[in-house]
């Protein structure tokens, strides 16, 4: 499952635009449900600050 690091993460949103789950909600930084991800890399790829992690 994807991470996010707190550090990196911006808060801009693009990750929780592009999952296909709604997985993921932004806060201070990004929090992915592990409940709702499936694992498919899209938040990865999408990052612009390279936050998230797989």
């Amino acid at each position: 499952m994807p991470q996010v690091v707190a550090n990196d993460c911006v808060a801009c949103g693009a990750c929780a635009d592009v999952c296909p789950q709604d997985a993921i909600t932004i806060d201070d930084v990004a929090v992915i449900d592990a409940g709702k991800c499936v694992d498919c890399g899209a938040c990865v790829d999408e990052c612009p600050a390279g936050a998230i992690t797989e």
